[in-house]
């Protein structure tokens, strides 16, 4: 199955996906390019920006996908 495909199947089961879980959980490191492609082909893909703390207790933006 192709790194899209997997994108695709996880964010149709309803789950949401970051950058991180999608290189655990899906084996996929350019994230932001799959999902564009994704929206290329027509499919309505949402985008929250959350704030997190990365592991220096510094906050960051972050992209979570969902359908």
């Amino acid at each position: 199955m192709s790194q899209k495909k997997r994108v695709l199947s996880y964010l149709r089961s309803g789950k949401k996906l970051t950058r991180l879980n999608a290189w655990d959980q899906l084996g996929v490191i350019e994230t932001p390019a799959r999902i564009s492609e994704l929206r290329a082909e027509g499919h309505t893909i949402f985008t929250e920006r959350k704030t997190v703390l990365n592991r220096y207790g510094d906050s960051v933006q972050i992209a979570e996908w969902s359908m």
